[in-house]
């Protein structure tokens, strides 16, 4: 067998080091697209935190095999572009899409999401998934939801236990046995006796 060429060894090594780095990959096929377009597409996906790169399928099959990424080769067919994720990768997915709506040339093909391999329907899928801001936003909401909840109960509490202190009293100074009677001399004289 032939020895590889470094330059092939040094690309396999580098998707290698990108795929495990990187928190999530999209792969994309490209057909059809003008250079032009390609260059709007880079900026707008590194505006969201990812790298758009082209390399040879056959390299990338390479690269994946030695990560144990086998959901990777049936995607690595045609034209295929990785974008590998150093940010959020719901920002990057919502840029490709966007990118895709003017430009149907752009099919987002499957992806990777730190170990786990991504059909196309659910990487599609990331880019529904509110941002991270507004998830955390969301669980901090909910746990402070039940906190607020719990505080005004304690809040009450105090409160409750002295309106029924004060019913109790009112109701024992209105007909309470334990108070003197009235004395003869002060008990006001009964009408028609």
């Amino acid at each position: 067998m032939d020895n590889p060429r470094p330059e092939k060894v040094a690309v396999v090594a580098e998707v290698r080091e990108r795929l495990s780095a990187s928190g999530a990959t999209i792969l994309t096929e490209y057909r059809g697209l003008k250079v032009a377009e390609l260059a709007r597409l880079r900026r707008s996906v590194r505006e969201a935190g990812g790298d758009y790169r082209i390399y040879k399928n056959t390299l990338v099959r390479f690269a994946a095999r030695d990560l144990g990424l086998d959901g990777l080769e049936p995607l690595l067919v045609g034209p295929t572009a990785l974008t590998f994720v150093d940010g959020d990768p719901v920002e990057v997915a919502k840029a490709l899409r966007e990118y895709a709506r003017a430009n149907p040339a752009l099919v987002v093909k499957g992806g990777v999401l730190g170990a786990s391999a991504l059909s196309a329907d659910e990487t599609r899928a990331l880019a529904d998934v509110p941002p991270r801001p507004v998830l955390l936003s969301r669980l901090a909401g909910g746990l402070a939801a039940p906190l607020q909840q719990f505080a005004g109960l304690l809040q009450a509490l105090p409160r409750n236990f002295a309106y029924g202190l004060q019913a109790l009293l009112d109701q024992r100074s209105a007909g309470n046995p334990a108070e003197p009677a009235p004395t003869p001399e002060t008990t006001p004289p009964e009408e028609g006796a």
